[in-house]
């Protein structure tokens, strides 16, 4: 949001349960943790009116929900799996305007990969830049010259679909700071 000219009051990372529910499809998975998020953060407010925004990157190969790479061997098995594919990287995102009412959007990016040579994959993962990172890679950063091509929105494979969030806020009744 700094990015924009738009400085958070408070930003608070959110105690909720990452993990997907059985069965549960990439696009659902997304939409249900923005809005844990966000009530989550409500509720700490205890019902201070506020405004709230909450989101979460998803990375799906298929029907598949890719993890955050905590370890070497979880970011290498990503990278094998995104290796000169396609895939979709899911933004979901939540507002709840201080009046209580809520909105919330789902943005899709599809990301092409170029097949990674072993080298480029010890690289990557010797860099440890995927530590954490949804799919085990940050297009920002070295994954960068592994992306070819994307259709859909570069902020929202980075993290944040700036432009649909600033929409949703907007069309909720958030007005820019003068």
């Amino acid at each position: 949001m700094r990015q924009v000219g738009i400085e958070p009051d408070r930003i608070e990372p959110p105690e909720v349960d990452e993990t997907p529910l059985p069965r549960e499809l990439p696009r659902a998975y997304a939409r249900r943790l923005a809005r844990a998020k966000a009530l989550a953060a409500r509720d700490r407010l205890g019902g201070l009116p506020a405004w709230i925004l909450a989101a979460d990157t998803v990375v799906a190969c298929g029907r598949r929900i890719l993890p955050k790479a905590s370890d070497r061997a979880t970011a290498a098995a990503c990278l094998d799996l995104l290796s000169g594919r396609r895939h979709r990287v899911l933004g979901g995102v939540c507002v709840i305007a201080p009046d209580g009412r809520i909105g919330e959007r789902l943005v899709t990016t599809i990301v092409k990969v170029k097949r990674l040579s072993a080298l480029e994959r010890a690289r990557y993962l010797d860099s440890e830049e995927w530590h954490g990172k949804a799919g085990g890679y940050a297009i920002q950063g070295r994954a960068a010259a592994f992306v070819p091509a994307i259709n859909g929105s570069y902020a929202n494979v980075v993290g944040l679909p700036l432009v649909e969030t600033i929409a949703l806020l907007e069309g909720a009744g958030w007005r820019w700071p003068k």
